[in-house]
């Protein structure tokens, strides 16, 4: 697990560009702290930050150079079957001498890099694994970069004067001095209202990210950029096994994802909420290690945001070594102004990943599970529920004045959910399809048009990704699962994930992410799947291993407890964050001061998030420098 980082152009001998690929290097140390390596040739600049997780010898470090000198490859993730692919290597003809690859190494890099020359780019629909890498191609002066299915791994990259800037980290592109450093006002409008920006879409303009399961391909001055892997391929029917055999199934899938995923060199451990999918992540991995699984939760004071007692209940049936990271507002105070200076890419959510991630690594623990994916697989979140009953709900298109019922019910509910009621009933066409935008919305809609000076229809970024996200009539639950995970799921819980646990050299593996079990469960019908109690394929799959008072317990989810603490501890931070956001060219300054003395007043429609998310942006852009 590592950062890399690449320039790549014609004849690009000014000394500016080494020293653009030393300050991006230098900016991206906290991913890997292990080695620094660096690697140039006149139209070529390469850099790598290594963590070490498997092969801790100097012979893995990086830029990995092909036996031959021919290829060059920075690489960032890890290949699950990188073992399996190594012995078919070793047994095919290489070359014009058709002589077996020769391997120099027992990491998986190397095997990363004799699959691309043995293969070619198709070597990509072969690996099973997390990665962003590139491949240097020597002789024909040409760059391949590509990255994982699921899009676990970020790759953002810049197209400068026929220059091409690449790097795990936005930031390392904005302290490369190759790029200018100014907002993207579209997609400002989009994080205001959605609290993420939408791949292949980033923060600052000129900026994008490769989307997941895409590589591109640069020589000549030409980009190409094409899809290997399409997630929405599978909604679709698949053989029909009974629900005994699939839960068979699913068991056998999950199981082998997390026995890939202990493969380490390095001590490791996992996340544990005490609800259904860490849990279950924690019973297999204590089925399949022969080492004590370390566990690792966070707890409060606020009994009504701790998960503390199910943990402890999940440590105490696998017999784990557990550790509870007590987090109060006097200590979450101390770690606020590293954990915002950790986010690379603007987030609410950023410092809950980090307070975890660096009490897990102090606690000597370099890679760690986690159970996310598991509700966006398996129909965890209330959204599944509610977009299947607006399908069953044409009628509501008949009625006359229904967006006039709609505004009667939101000036009685007065509250974010009477709002969106609203919106839904003054749509032309009344189904999930078109209410889904709305449901994840931070901003009824007069809030949000008057917070931007420059109104952007955000909803097109996200309309655009749903509308291709087509299922038949029996996966219905499948085409909110594709919903969630290229939406809340890419651009904000993966995204959180890699910068907050790299912000302090951790590495985090997520099994419900393999791709055998996504393509799986994505084609099971919705009878096997449908809500009637939380996660119950899941939970049935899983047959005895989770005790049923952590099945059925009420659904948490890990949230600091933020409104208490915006209002109290934070208050003058956040006060200070929001006039200074006030100020900023393309937002309204009395509707920005007025959402945040709302807040302060309790209105019930500007809940903490919506806030937060603004205070995060605002701090952001001071401490990068980014121009309005």
């Amino acid at each position: 697990m590592c950062g890399i980082a690449g320039i790549v152009g014609q004849q690009i001998t000014d000394s500016s560009y080494r020293s653009a690929i030393k300050n991006m290097n230098e900016v991206m140390s906290h991913r890997g702290p292990d080695f620094e390596g660096g690697w140039n040739d006149e139209d070529c600049y390469l850099g790598h930050r290594r963590l070490s997780i498997i092969d801790l010898s100097d012979s893995g470090n990086q830029p990995f150079v092909s036996s031959d000198r021919r290829y060059i490859m920075v690489y960032n993730g890890e290949l699950y079957n990188f073992k399996e692919l190594k012995l078919e290597l070793q047994r095919v003809e290489f070359g014009s001498k058709g002589l077996p690859y020769i391997f120099k190494t027992n990491s998986d890099t190397e095997v990363v890099l004799a699959a691309y020359i043995r293969w070619g780019i198709d070597c990509l629909n072969r690996f099973n694994g997390m990665f962003a890498f590139a491949i240097w191609d020597t002789i024909e002066k040409k760059i391949v970069i590509a990255r994982d299915r699921i899009g676990e791994k970020p790759l953002y990259y810049s197209m400068q004067n026929n220059v091409l800037i690449f790097a795990s980290e936005i930031r390392a592109l904005i302290y490369s001095g190759l790029i200018n450093k100014k907002i993207n006002l579209k997609s400002v409008s989009e994080y205001v209202q959605y609290a993420t920006v939408h791949a292949p879409n980033t923060i600052l303009e000129g900026v994008q990210i490769l989307m997941p399961g895409h590589f591109l391909e640069y020589k000549d001055n030409v980009l190409n950029i094409k899809q290997f892997w399409n997630v929405n391929d599978y909604g679709k029917n698949q053989e029909e096994l009974t629900y005994k055999e699939t839960c068979s199934r699913v068991k056998q899938l999950l199981t082998a994802s997390v026995e890939r995923r202990l493969i380490s060199d390095v001590p490791f451990g996992a996340f544990l909420s005490g609800g259904i999918d860490s849990s279950a992540i924690v019973g297999l991995m204590s089925q399949i290690s022969s080492e004590k699984v370390q566990t690792f939760n966070v707890s409060f004071d606020e009994s009504e945001f701790s998960e503390s007692k199910y943990a402890k209940q999940i440590a105490q049936k696998f017999n784990t070594k557990h550790h509870e990271i007590k987090l109060t507002p006097e200590n979450f105070l101390t770690q606020l102004p590293e954990a915002l200076n950790a986010i690379d890419f603007p987030s609410g959510d950023g410092p809950n990943s980090y307070v975890v991630s660096k009490a897990t690594k102090q606690a000597g623990i370099t890679m760690a599970l986690s159970g996310l994916g598991g509700d966006e697989l398996f129909a965890g979140y209330d959204i599944f529920k509610r977009y299947c009953e607006l399908e069953k709900k044409a009628w509501l298109n008949i009625i006359p004045a229904k967006g006039l019922i709609g505004k009667l019910l939101a000036a009685k509910k007065k509250s974010i959910q009477g709002d969106k009621t609203a919106e839904v009933l003054n749509l032309d066409t009344i189904n999930g399809f078109n209410a889904y935008p709305i449901n994840r919305k931070l901003f009824n809609q007069k809030d949000y048009i008057n917070l931007i000076k420059e109104y952007y229809d955000s909803d097109n970024f996200i309309k655009n990704i749903i509308r291709r996200s087509e299922t038949d009539k029996n996966h219905l639950l499948s085409r909110v699962s594709l919903f969630e995970i290229q939406t809340y799921m890419q651009n904000v819980l993966l995204r959180d994930t890699d910068q907050m646990s790299m912000a302090v050299a951790l590495e985090v593996r997520v099994p419900f992410l393999d791709y055998k079990l996504v393509e799986y469960v994505l084609g099971i019908n919705d009878l096997y799947k449908y809500p009637h109690s939380p996660k119950k394929l899941l939970v049935d799959s899983l047959g005895d291993l989770l005790p049923r008072d952590i099945v059925n317990r009420p659904k948490m989810g890990f949230v600091l407890p933020w409104k208490n603490w915006l209002k109290e501890d934070l208050k003058e931070f956040c006060e200070e964050q929001m006039v200074q956001f006030s100020k900023r060219p393309f937002v309204n300054r009395e509707a920005v001061l007025s959402i945040w003395n709302r807040f302060l007043n309790n209105d019930p429609k500007i809940t903490w998030s919506r806030i937060w998310h603004l205070v995060v942006l605002n701090n952001w852009m001071n401490t990068h420098q980014i121009e309005s």
